[in-house]
């Protein structure tokens, strides 16, 4: 079974996705992770995430997979645990900067087709639906407002002992919207088959409960 879940930054997708499968039993796939992950490992190496050029050169030397330590996703690239480095504003940026290489799409694809074929699967990003499992048995997109979506992230980075300007990620996560939504190549949208779910008035428990008792048909 293939459930895709989709949505912009911040949106709670991925908290909701790992809980899902969790609960059913799945498989759970972070792609958004994934290119953290290579922007990571380009920046790394000094090299710009927005920099074509030199980005697809040096995916030939990218080995990435992906293992699971007492339920929690990890993230390798060359052999080397990434998982810890990849949650800044920073990467974020980078991710989003990297995404529209269709060259760095096209090989984390393959990486994810090749997970969901093999078992069954919940998976999140923003083209989960419209480009990487079309063929998804359940399809979700999952948003809240740009305001809400700031003030998660916000409570989230202050929880972890650091400082937050909410107005700057909030600004922050407008300017990632827009480019996510107008890469020319796999851009983020909505599948005309998938369910919208508006979480800006929900809170996590209430939207896992309901998409599990749409997968499952029963009612919590």
């Amino acid at each position: 079974m293939k459930i895709a879940i989709d949505g912009p930054a911040g949106a709670g997708k991925s908290t909701v996705a790992k809980a899902i499968a969790a609960k059913l039993h799945m498989n759970y796939l972070d792609t958004g992770a994934m290119y953290r992950a290579t922007a990571y490992a380009m920046i790394e190496e000094g090299i710009e995430p927005a920099d074509a050029a030199k980005v697809v050169p040096a995916l030939s030397k990218l080995d990435m997979a992906i293992c699971y330590e007492n339920g929690l996703q990890k993230v390798l690239v060359n052999g080397v645990d990434v998982t810890p480095y990849i949650r800044t504003s920073r990467i974020s940026k980078g991710a989003s900067d990297i995404a529209v290489i269709p060259e760095v799409r096209l090989k984390l694809v393959d990486i994810q087709r090749e997970v969901a074929n093999q078992y069954d699967i919940v998976m999140d990003g923003r083209d989960i639906g419209t480009y990487v499992l079309p063929d998804a048995d359940k399809k979700y997109f999952i948003t809240a407002s740009a305001h809400e979506r700031a003030r998660r992230r916000c409570e989230e980075i202050r929880q972890s002992g650091q400082e937050a300007d909410i107005d700057v990620i909030e600004r922050e996560i407008v300017a990632r919207d827009k480019t996510d939504s107008n890469r020319e190549f796999a851009p983020l949208k909505q599948a005309e088959d998938a369910i919208l779910v508006d979480t800006t008035d929900m809170d996590k428990e209430r939207v896992i409960d309901w998409i599990i008792g749409d997968i499952t048909g029963v009612e919590s």
